[in-house]
């Protein structure tokens, strides 16, 4: 599963740009069930299991992941950008970015040392920041890059035994799952989607969600695990290695209670998510429609929406085990 872990992430696929990730997922699944793709660029899959359920069951996870996008090219051949998703501007200072997916660049901003009273207190706002493709001029600068172009922070793949460093984690954690789902026989038929436009405001699993019609969802991402040096043990939120996380409420959904102890009692390694705040793509899937029976699924993952997130390989295999028991839980009628 690493490697191909490792070939989804270091594919750029910032929100309303997912293209190369969208094929790459395709030549994986195409072999292993029916899919079409939608007008926002989703890929909805349907897998046929051994059995006709007794309710219809969807599994979504989100192709895009955070970045930047040129809003100006300055005189001087700065570009000027905006974020897409939410990334600390501590993540961004001076940080390797690559835009369309060719052109090399750093985010540079005032140096420290001209900074005077508070500014050296604080980080800049994002604004304030810019990215330098090592061009003179705006001519030079339009020869290589285009107001709105996307842009994502470069990074390396490094495994250490359990653990991944890399990129978009969030969520091609979850893709790896869906894949490796769509992949396996089935007991029961089941759909999957892999949505667009999760970090800029669950854009595709709304319309996904409306097509698909389902009974009950599960819905698979990276989230943050904070159990790290200075964070006490009331905030660290989830922990690496303890399994997969469940979720009982966050920013967006309050979960269907039963699946939420169905999963924690499934005798399969998982842990509660013990915060709530944040979101996900099952804020507008249980919504949809009639309303959608939901149940989030997480992957622990440190430095989350950074160049270097990590998580543990354990994790991933977690969330794949319980999110097949959940659908053949849910499509028996048992749940």
């Amino acid at each position: 599963m690493i490697e191909l872990l490792k070939q989804l992430c270091i594919l750029d696929g910032t929100s309303g740009d997912e293209g190369a990730v969208r094929e790459f997922v395709i030549s994986q699944i195409k072999d292993h069930c029916e899919y079409k793709i939608d007008n926002l660029g989703n890929i909805i899959a349907f897998k046929k299991g051994k059995k006709e359920p007794s309710k219809k069951v969807l599994i979504d996870a989100h192709l895009d992941e955070v970045g930047l996008i040129i809003t100006h090219i300055e005189e001087s051949g700065f570009l000027r950008f905006k974020t897409v998703g939410g990334i600390d501007t501590a993540a961004l200072m001076f940080r390797r970015v690559l835009v369309n997916g060719k052109t090399l660049g750093v985010i540079g901003g005032k140096p420290v040392h001209l900074c005077e009273g508070d500014e050296r207190k604080k980080l800049p706002d994002a604004d304030n920041l810019y990215i330098d493709i090592g061009v003179s001029s705006a001519d030079e600068a339009k020869a290589l890059v285009s107001v709105g172009d996307c842009a994502v922070m470069c990074s390396d793949f490094i495994s250490c035994g359990d653990k991944v460093l890399t990129k978009a984690l969030d969520d091609r954690v979850g893709c790896l799952v869906l894949i490796d789902l769509l992949k396996q026989d089935a007991e029961y038929d089941f759909y999957a989607s892999f949505s667009t436009q999760e970090e800029v405001g669950l854009r595709g699993a709304k319309v996904a969600a409306f097509a698909v019609e389902p009974d009950a969802a599960i819905v698979i991402d990276g989230t943050t695990a904070a159990d790290v040096a200075g964070v006490a043990a009331a905030k660290q939120v989830c922990r690496q290695g303890e399994g997969a996380v469940v979720s009982f409420m966050d920013g967006a959904t309050s979960y269907d209670r039963e699946y939420y102890n169905a999963a924690l009692n499934s005798g399969i390694k998982a842990q509660s998510k013990c915060a709530v705040a944040g979101g996900n793509n099952a804020g507008v899937i249980h919504l949809s429609r009639g309303g959608v029976r939901t149940v989030a699924l997480s992957v622990p993952c440190r430095y989350i929406h950074t160049a270097n997130s990590v998580c543990d390989m354990r994790d991933v295999i977690a969330v794949r085990d319980l999110s097949k028991h959940m659908i053949e839980q849910i499509a028996s009628g048992k749940l």
